[in-house]
Protein backbone atom coordinates (compact mmCIF):
# COMPACT_ATOMS: atom_id res chain seq x y z
CA UNK A 1 0.00 0.00 0.00
CA UNK A 2 1.22 3.40 -1.32
CA UNK A 3 0.50 6.56 0.83
CA UNK A 4 0.90 10.48 0.28
CA UNK A 5 3.93 12.50 0.96
CA UNK A 6 2.04 14.92 3.44
CA UNK A 7 1.01 11.14 5.20
CA UNK A 8 4.20 10.01 4.99
CA UNK A 9 5.94 13.19 7.25
CA UNK A 10 3.10 12.94 9.87
CA UNK A 11 4.54 9.01 10.27
CA UNK A 12 7.88 10.39 10.36
CA UNK A 13 7.07 13.58 12.79
CA UNK A 14 5.04 10.79 15.20
CA UNK A 15 8.92 9.64 15.58
CA UNK A 16 10.51 12.83 15.86
CA UNK A 17 12.20 13.36 12.53
CA UNK A 18 12.12 17.00 11.26
CA UNK A 19 9.70 17.64 8.28
CA UNK A 20 8.95 19.88 6.05
CA UNK A 21 5.46 20.32 7.13
CA UNK A 22 2.20 21.92 6.14
CA UNK A 23 -1.24 21.62 5.51
CA UNK A 24 -3.60 19.89 2.77
CA UNK A 25 -7.17 20.86 0.84
CA UNK A 26 -8.89 19.14 -1.40
CA UNK A 27 -11.58 21.83 -2.60
CA UNK A 28 -10.14 25.15 -3.51
CA UNK A 29 -12.43 27.43 -1.65
CA UNK A 30 -10.08 26.54 1.31
CA UNK A 31 -6.83 27.07 -0.53
CA UNK A 32 -6.98 30.66 0.88
CA UNK A 33 -7.46 29.77 4.28
CA UNK A 34 -4.82 26.94 4.16
CA UNK A 35 -1.92 29.52 2.74
CA UNK A 36 -2.90 31.88 5.34
CA UNK A 37 -2.29 29.04 8.46
CA UNK A 38 0.83 27.36 6.18
CA UNK A 39 2.54 31.14 6.60
CA UNK A 40 1.16 32.30 10.38
CA UNK A 41 2.11 28.57 11.99
CA UNK A 42 5.47 28.89 10.84
CA UNK A 43 6.64 31.99 10.52
CA UNK A 44 7.16 32.43 6.54
CA UNK A 45 6.22 34.66 3.22
CA UNK A 46 6.68 32.16 0.83
CA UNK A 47 5.80 28.05 0.53
CA UNK A 48 6.13 25.71 -1.68
CA UNK A 49 2.60 23.74 -2.44
CA UNK A 50 2.86 20.07 -4.06
CA UNK A 51 0.52 18.25 -5.91
CA UNK A 52 -0.21 14.72 -3.72
CA UNK A 53 -0.22 11.75 -6.19
CA UNK A 54 1.11 8.51 -5.70
CA UNK A 55 3.94 8.88 -8.03
CA UNK A 56 7.44 10.40 -8.33
CA UNK A 57 8.70 13.05 -10.56
CA UNK A 58 6.23 15.67 -9.53
CA UNK A 59 8.50 18.93 -9.55
CA UNK A 60 9.41 18.03 -13.65
CA UNK A 61 5.37 17.52 -14.27
CA UNK A 62 4.72 21.16 -13.21
CA UNK A 63 3.03 19.64 -9.49
CA UNK A 64 5.18 21.31 -7.23
CA UNK A 65 6.06 24.94 -7.21
CA UNK A 66 7.83 27.64 -5.38
CA UNK A 67 5.62 30.55 -4.61
CA UNK A 68 7.15 33.60 -2.88
CA UNK A 69 4.37 34.94 -1.78
CA UNK A 70 0.16 34.74 -0.82
CA UNK A 71 -1.05 35.72 -4.89
CA UNK A 72 1.49 33.66 -6.14
CA UNK A 73 0.78 30.52 -3.59
CA UNK A 74 -2.95 31.05 -4.47
CA UNK A 75 -2.44 31.20 -8.38
CA UNK A 76 -0.56 27.81 -8.17
CA UNK A 77 -2.82 25.93 -6.25
CA UNK A 78 -5.56 26.55 -8.70
CA UNK A 79 -3.20 25.65 -11.50
CA UNK A 80 -2.08 21.99 -9.97
CA UNK A 81 -5.92 21.21 -7.96
CA UNK A 82 -7.64 19.19 -10.52
CA UNK A 83 -4.59 19.02 -13.12
CA UNK A 84 -3.46 16.00 -14.87
CA UNK A 85 -0.25 15.72 -13.59
CA UNK A 86 2.08 13.30 -15.94
CA UNK A 87 5.32 11.82 -14.97
CA UNK A 88 7.89 9.23 -15.46
CA UNK A 89 5.81 6.91 -13.25
CA UNK A 90 1.95 7.82 -14.25
CA UNK A 91 2.49 6.79 -17.62
CA UNK A 92 1.42 8.67 -20.18
CA UNK A 93 -2.50 9.29 -19.02
CA UNK A 94 -1.26 10.75 -16.17
CA UNK A 95 -3.03 11.26 -12.51
CA UNK A 96 -5.88 13.58 -11.52
CA UNK A 97 -4.72 15.84 -8.78
CA UNK A 98 -7.35 15.76 -5.94
CA UNK A 99 -5.10 17.63 -2.83
CA UNK A 100 -2.63 20.07 -2.40
CA UNK A 101 -0.17 20.06 0.02
CA UNK A 102 0.86 23.69 0.90
CA UNK A 103 4.20 23.34 2.90
CA UNK A 104 6.97 26.02 4.59
CA UNK A 105 9.97 26.85 2.12
CA UNK A 106 13.75 26.53 3.05
CA UNK A 107 17.03 28.21 1.51
CA UNK A 108 18.81 24.88 0.79
CA UNK A 109 22.22 24.62 1.07
CA UNK A 110 22.69 21.03 -0.46
CA UNK A 111 20.06 18.00 -1.67
CA UNK A 112 20.84 14.56 -0.32
CA UNK A 113 19.41 10.74 -0.67
CA UNK A 114 18.26 8.82 1.51
CA UNK A 115 16.51 5.29 1.42
CA UNK A 116 15.24 1.41 2.74
CA UNK A 117 14.30 -1.43 1.54
CA UNK A 118 14.61 -5.38 2.06
CA UNK A 119 17.70 -6.73 0.14
CA UNK A 120 15.77 -9.97 -1.01
CA UNK A 121 18.98 -11.69 -2.26
CA UNK A 122 20.86 -11.11 1.34
CA UNK A 123 17.40 -11.11 3.31
CA UNK A 124 18.71 -8.16 5.04
CA UNK A 125 17.36 -4.81 4.80
CA UNK A 126 19.56 -2.22 3.16
CA UNK A 127 20.11 1.89 3.70
CA UNK A 128 21.08 3.50 0.83
CA UNK A 129 22.62 7.32 0.93
CA UNK A 130 23.73 9.42 -1.74
CA UNK A 131 25.02 12.83 -2.17
CA UNK A 132 23.64 13.38 -5.29
CA UNK A 133 19.83 13.53 -3.50
CA UNK A 134 16.50 16.08 -5.71
CA UNK A 135 17.05 13.62 -8.77
CA UNK A 136 16.08 10.22 -9.95
CA UNK A 137 17.84 7.45 -7.90
CA UNK A 138 17.90 5.27 -10.96
CA UNK A 139 19.77 7.63 -13.12
CA UNK A 140 22.53 7.91 -10.27
CA UNK A 141 22.71 4.40 -10.51
CA UNK A 142 23.06 3.71 -13.94
CA UNK A 143 25.60 7.14 -14.34
CA UNK A 144 27.23 7.14 -11.16
CA UNK A 145 26.79 4.28 -9.08
CA UNK A 146 29.77 5.06 -6.94
CA UNK A 147 27.59 7.48 -5.37
CA UNK A 148 25.00 5.10 -3.62
CA UNK A 149 26.77 4.15 0.03
CA UNK A 150 24.97 1.13 1.64
CA UNK A 151 24.85 -0.67 4.05
CA UNK A 152 22.90 -4.15 5.06
CA UNK A 153 21.38 -4.19 8.56
CA UNK A 154 20.42 -7.47 10.19
CA UNK A 155 16.54 -7.07 10.89
CA UNK A 156 17.07 -9.30 13.89
CA UNK A 157 20.22 -6.68 15.92
CA UNK A 158 18.65 -3.86 14.18
CA UNK A 159 20.49 -0.94 12.80
CA UNK A 160 23.80 0.70 15.15
CA UNK A 161 25.28 3.80 15.60
CA UNK A 162 28.50 2.60 13.51
CA UNK A 163 26.32 1.87 10.66
CA UNK A 164 24.73 5.12 10.94
CA UNK A 165 27.67 6.92 10.95
CA UNK A 166 29.14 5.38 8.50
CA UNK A 167 26.68 6.52 6.37
CA UNK A 168 26.75 10.28 7.49
CA UNK A 169 29.84 10.24 6.61
CA UNK A 170 29.70 8.98 3.22
CA UNK A 171 27.96 11.99 2.14
CA UNK A 172 30.62 14.15 3.43
CA UNK A 173 28.41 15.69 6.46
CA UNK A 174 30.80 17.31 9.32
CA UNK A 175 29.97 19.12 12.70
CA UNK A 176 26.16 19.40 14.21
CA UNK A 177 25.13 18.34 10.80
CA UNK A 178 26.57 15.05 10.88
CA UNK A 179 24.86 14.37 14.29
CA UNK A 180 21.64 15.53 12.45
CA UNK A 181 21.70 13.10 10.20
CA UNK A 182 23.13 10.47 12.42
CA UNK A 183 20.09 10.73 14.56
CA UNK A 184 17.69 10.83 11.24
CA UNK A 185 18.98 7.82 9.61
CA UNK A 186 18.55 5.99 13.00
CA UNK A 187 14.92 6.97 13.48
CA UNK A 188 14.21 5.85 10.13
CA UNK A 189 15.18 2.57 10.42
CA UNK A 190 12.98 2.41 13.22
CA UNK A 191 10.13 3.57 11.58
CA UNK A 192 11.08 1.24 8.62
CA UNK A 193 10.86 -2.05 11.25
CA UNK A 194 7.51 -0.14 13.25
CA UNK A 195 5.29 0.16 10.22
CA UNK A 196 5.88 -2.52 8.31
CA UNK A 197 6.99 -1.00 5.74
CA UNK A 198 8.44 -1.97 2.28
CA UNK A 199 9.99 0.99 1.68
CA UNK A 200 11.05 4.17 3.31
CA UNK A 201 12.17 7.19 1.02
CA UNK A 202 13.78 10.19 1.28
CA UNK A 203 14.56 12.56 -1.45
CA UNK A 204 15.78 15.12 -0.75
CA UNK A 205 17.30 14.96 2.66
CA UNK A 206 18.41 18.67 2.91
CA UNK A 207 20.60 20.71 4.65
CA UNK A 208 19.33 24.67 5.00
CA UNK A 209 21.33 28.09 4.84
CA UNK A 210 21.58 27.49 9.10
CA UNK A 211 22.73 23.92 8.51
CA UNK A 212 19.43 21.95 9.73
CA UNK A 213 18.74 19.11 8.64
CA UNK A 214 15.43 18.42 6.96
CA UNK A 215 13.25 15.74 5.18
CA UNK A 216 11.52 17.79 2.01
CA UNK A 217 9.97 14.89 0.63
CA UNK A 218 9.09 11.14 1.61
CA UNK A 219 7.77 8.03 0.16
CA UNK A 220 6.52 5.22 2.34
CA UNK A 221 5.50 1.82 1.14
CA UNK A 222 4.22 -1.16 3.03
CA UNK A 223 3.30 -4.50 3.32
CA UNK A 224 -0.60 -5.19 2.24
CA UNK A 225 -0.01 -8.32 4.66
CA UNK A 226 0.64 -6.35 8.20
CA UNK A 227 -1.78 -3.78 7.29
CA UNK A 228 -4.13 -5.84 9.86
CA UNK A 229 -1.45 -4.47 12.78
CA UNK A 230 -1.10 -1.22 11.03
CA UNK A 231 -5.17 0.15 11.77
CA UNK A 232 -3.41 3.98 11.66
CA UNK A 233 -1.92 3.53 8.48
CA UNK A 234 -4.52 1.37 7.04
CA UNK A 235 -6.57 4.25 7.42
CA UNK A 236 -4.30 6.15 5.25
CA UNK A 237 -5.30 4.39 2.11
CA UNK A 238 -6.33 6.59 -0.86
CA UNK A 239 -8.71 4.65 -3.59
CA UNK A 240 -8.69 7.04 -5.61
CA UNK A 241 -5.07 6.91 -6.31
CA UNK A 242 -5.59 2.74 -7.15
CA UNK A 243 -6.68 1.17 -10.02
CA UNK A 244 -10.36 0.33 -9.88
CA UNK A 245 -10.02 -3.08 -10.85
CA UNK A 246 -6.91 -4.10 -8.74
CA UNK A 247 -9.54 -2.68 -5.61
CA UNK A 248 -12.35 -5.04 -7.03
CA UNK A 249 -9.81 -7.50 -7.26
CA UNK A 250 -9.32 -7.35 -4.01
CA UNK A 251 -12.71 -7.51 -2.36
CA UNK A 252 -12.80 -11.17 -4.10
CA UNK A 253 -9.12 -11.85 -2.83
CA UNK A 254 -7.80 -11.61 -5.89
CA UNK A 255 -4.23 -10.82 -6.48
CA UNK A 256 -4.57 -8.77 -9.53
CA UNK A 257 -2.27 -6.10 -11.46
CA UNK A 258 -3.04 -4.56 -14.67
CA UNK A 259 -0.53 -4.73 -17.03
CA UNK A 260 -0.06 -3.17 -20.92
CA UNK A 261 -0.21 -6.72 -23.14
CA UNK A 262 -3.31 -7.99 -24.79
CA UNK A 263 -3.38 -11.70 -23.84
CA UNK A 264 -5.56 -12.06 -20.20
CA UNK A 265 -3.81 -14.15 -17.75
CA UNK A 266 -6.02 -16.56 -14.88
CA UNK A 267 -3.53 -18.74 -12.89
CA UNK A 268 -3.49 -20.04 -9.39
CA UNK A 269 -0.36 -19.30 -7.45
CA UNK A 270 2.60 -16.44 -7.64
CA UNK A 271 5.03 -18.18 -8.72
CA UNK A 272 3.24 -20.31 -11.56
CA UNK A 273 1.52 -16.94 -12.40
CA UNK A 274 5.27 -15.28 -12.91
CA UNK A 275 5.92 -18.34 -15.24
CA UNK A 276 2.64 -17.82 -16.84
CA UNK A 277 3.72 -14.48 -17.97
CA UNK A 278 7.21 -15.47 -18.81
CA UNK A 279 6.17 -17.95 -21.69
CA UNK A 280 3.85 -15.78 -22.81
CA UNK A 281 6.36 -13.42 -23.74
CA UNK A 282 9.04 -16.14 -24.87
CA UNK A 283 6.24 -17.13 -27.37
CA UNK A 284 5.73 -13.70 -29.06
CA UNK A 285 2.17 -12.36 -26.44
CA UNK A 286 2.52 -9.64 -24.09
CA UNK A 287 0.64 -10.36 -20.75
CA UNK A 288 -2.46 -8.02 -19.79
CA UNK A 289 -2.05 -8.86 -16.17
CA UNK A 290 -0.83 -10.61 -13.14
CA UNK A 291 -4.03 -12.85 -11.65
CA UNK A 292 -3.56 -15.12 -8.65
CA UNK A 293 -6.82 -16.94 -8.15
CA UNK A 294 -5.22 -18.56 -5.12
CA UNK A 295 -4.64 -21.96 -3.81
CA UNK A 296 -8.73 -22.51 -3.28
CA UNK A 297 -9.98 -21.24 -6.52
CA UNK A 298 -13.92 -22.59 -7.15
CA UNK A 299 -16.33 -21.72 -9.75
CA UNK A 300 -17.19 -18.34 -8.20
CA UNK A 301 -13.68 -17.57 -7.97
CA UNK A 302 -13.08 -18.20 -11.65
CA UNK A 303 -16.47 -16.10 -12.41
CA UNK A 304 -15.30 -13.02 -10.62
CA UNK A 305 -11.54 -13.42 -12.31
CA UNK A 306 -12.79 -13.49 -15.50
CA UNK A 307 -15.16 -10.45 -14.58
CA UNK A 308 -11.92 -8.21 -14.00
CA UNK A 309 -9.92 -9.43 -16.43
CA UNK A 310 -12.65 -8.53 -18.99
CA UNK A 311 -13.07 -5.11 -18.19
CA UNK A 312 -9.65 -4.28 -19.54
CA UNK A 313 -10.84 -3.62 -23.09
CA UNK A 314 -7.07 -4.58 -24.32
CA UNK A 315 -7.98 -8.38 -23.95
CA UNK A 316 -8.12 -9.88 -26.77
CA UNK A 317 -7.47 -13.64 -25.28
CA UNK A 318 -7.51 -15.89 -22.11
CA UNK A 319 -5.15 -18.27 -20.97
CA UNK A 320 -6.30 -20.10 -17.48
CA UNK A 321 -3.69 -21.73 -16.37
CA UNK A 322 -4.21 -23.80 -13.24
CA UNK A 323 -2.52 -26.60 -11.44
CA UNK A 324 -4.65 -28.76 -8.97
CA UNK A 325 -3.16 -29.33 -5.85
CA UNK A 326 -5.32 -28.32 -3.34
CA UNK A 327 -7.85 -26.29 -5.78
CA UNK A 328 -9.74 -29.77 -7.73
CA UNK A 329 -9.20 -28.96 -11.66
CA UNK A 330 -13.11 -30.31 -12.14
CA UNK A 331 -14.42 -27.46 -9.85
CA UNK A 332 -12.28 -25.04 -11.73
CA UNK A 333 -13.55 -26.00 -14.98
CA UNK A 334 -17.39 -26.15 -13.90
CA UNK A 335 -16.21 -22.32 -13.29
CA UNK A 336 -14.93 -21.53 -16.76
CA UNK A 337 -18.35 -23.08 -18.02
CA UNK A 338 -20.34 -20.60 -16.05
CA UNK A 339 -18.26 -18.27 -16.46
CA UNK A 340 -18.55 -18.88 -20.22
CA UNK A 341 -22.43 -19.33 -20.54
CA UNK A 342 -23.21 -16.26 -17.87
CA UNK A 343 -20.71 -13.32 -19.33
CA UNK A 344 -21.27 -14.46 -23.08
CA UNK A 345 -17.27 -14.55 -23.39
CA UNK A 346 -16.88 -12.68 -27.05
CA UNK A 347 -12.94 -13.70 -26.51
CA UNK A 348 -11.15 -17.20 -27.17
CA UNK A 349 -10.33 -18.71 -23.67
CA UNK A 350 -7.58 -21.40 -23.95
CA UNK A 351 -7.48 -23.95 -20.63
CA UNK A 352 -4.26 -25.77 -19.11
CA UNK A 353 -5.46 -27.57 -16.13
CA UNK A 354 -3.08 -30.27 -14.11
CA UNK A 355 -3.25 -32.01 -11.30
CA UNK A 356 -6.02 -33.21 -9.10
CA UNK A 357 -8.96 -34.57 -10.96
CA UNK A 358 -7.23 -32.91 -14.12
CA UNK A 359 -8.50 -35.71 -16.81
CA UNK A 360 -12.52 -35.41 -15.20
CA UNK A 361 -11.94 -31.72 -15.78
CA UNK A 362 -11.12 -31.99 -19.29
CA UNK A 363 -14.45 -34.26 -19.98
CA UNK A 364 -16.51 -31.57 -18.16
CA UNK A 365 -15.41 -29.28 -20.79
CA UNK A 366 -15.41 -31.29 -23.40
CA UNK A 367 -18.85 -32.01 -22.49
CA UNK A 368 -20.36 -28.60 -21.99
CA UNK A 369 -20.76 -27.63 -25.55
CA UNK A 370 -18.70 -24.04 -24.59
CA UNK A 371 -16.01 -22.95 -26.91
CA UNK A 372 -12.49 -23.14 -25.11
CA UNK A 373 -9.26 -24.17 -26.33
CA UNK A 374 -7.94 -26.79 -24.26
CA UNK A 375 -4.31 -27.17 -24.10
CA UNK A 376 -1.71 -29.86 -22.52
CA UNK A 377 1.63 -28.46 -21.20
CA UNK A 378 2.10 -24.66 -20.45
CA UNK A 379 4.41 -24.02 -23.93
CA UNK A 380 1.35 -25.61 -25.93
CA UNK A 381 -1.31 -22.74 -24.22
CA UNK A 382 0.94 -20.35 -24.47
CA UNK A 383 1.15 -20.86 -27.51
CA UNK A 384 -2.53 -21.48 -28.53
CA UNK A 385 -3.10 -18.07 -27.05
CA UNK A 386 -0.91 -16.23 -28.41
CA UNK A 387 -1.90 -17.15 -32.14
CA UNK A 388 -5.69 -16.78 -30.50
CA UNK A 389 -5.11 -12.82 -29.57
CA UNK A 390 -3.47 -12.27 -33.06
CA UNK A 391 -6.60 -13.16 -34.34
CA UNK A 392 -9.40 -11.61 -32.42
Amino acid sequence: MKIHEYQGKKIFSDYDMPVQDGYTFDNIDKAEEVIKRVMVDFKTSDVVVKAQIHAGGRGKGGGVKYSPNFDSALKNSKDILGMNLITHQTGENGQKVKKVFITEAFNIKKEFYAAITLDRSTGMDVFMVSSEGGVEIEKVAQENPEKIEKVWIDPLLGMKNFQARKLAFSIGLTGESFKSAMIIFLKMYKCYQQTDATIVEVNPLIITDENKVIVLDTKMNFDDNALFRQKKIKEMRDLDEEDPMEIEAGKFNLNYIKLDGNVGCMVNGAGLAMATMDIIKLAGGDPANFLDVGGTANAETVKNGFRIILSDKNVKAILINIFGGIVRCDRVANGVIEAVKELGLEVPVVVRLEGTNAKEAQVILKESGVSVIPAIGMKDAAEKVVKASLKS
